[in-house]
């Protein structure tokens, strides 16, 4: 397991996007707004890993890392320093897209990030990461914010989250837990990792 995190510990620091970076002007959403704060569904959830937040900020700020332990996540493509490309399959079989961009990242401590416009999907969500037990764990918090999409795309997506939303995060978040402190996942999803490890 510990090959496992130096790999992505390595790809991770390489791909980490300076404070001074992430405030510059050339943004080109900065005014945009995915998510108005009266709007959409709101899922949060937290969980204590038992690794050093180094490594869990490392292996997270690497966006592509993320469908190995997001079931429904298809792939994570990186665009720029600050954009990538999301795409979620359905169960039905359906893809929905859509570009995000970081809007705040500050090292080992959090990492925000929203839709842009024209999404599939639109959300914008932050990730928080917190020293626990004496610096050898790190509690994880995901806020996520998202407006399901309209007609049957609509439908789709709700059978990826919808009204299980807090269920699927929590099941995630556990998933990244069993990877990042076992290098392995639950028994009933071990393609996942082998597909993310081959990555």
């Amino acid at each position: 397991s510990h090959g496992v995190g130096a790999h992505y510990r390595v790809c991770c620091l390489a791909n980490y996007i300076p404070a001074s970076y992430m405030n510059s002007p050339t943004q080109q959403y900065s005014r945009y707004v995915s998510v108005p704060p009266d709007e959409g569904v709101r899922v949060e959830k937290a969980i204590t890993i038992e690794r050093p937040i180094s490594y869990v900020y490392s292996f997270w700020s690497h966006l592509q890392n993320l469908p190995c332990f997001m079931r429904h996540l298809e792939s994570v493509t990186i665009r720029d320093e600050l954009r990538s490309h999301w795409a979620v399959k359905t169960v039905c079989g359906k893809v929905l897209e859509w570009d995000a961009e970081v809007i705040e990242q500050r090292e080992n401590e959090m990492i925000s990030w929203r839709s842009t416009p024209g999404a599939d999907v639109d959300n914008a969500g932050s990730v928080w990461f917190t020293n626990v037990l004496d610096g050898k764990g790190t509690l994880v918090r995901v806020e996520l914010k998202y407006i399901p999409p309209a007609g049957k795309a609509g439908a789709f997506f709700a059978k990826i989250l919808g009204e299980d939303a807090d269920a699927e995060i929590e099941e995630d978040l556990r998933r990244l837990k069993a990877l990042l402190e076992k290098g392995e996942m639950p028994a009933t999803n071990a393609s996942g990792l082998e597909r993310g490890l081959e990555t």
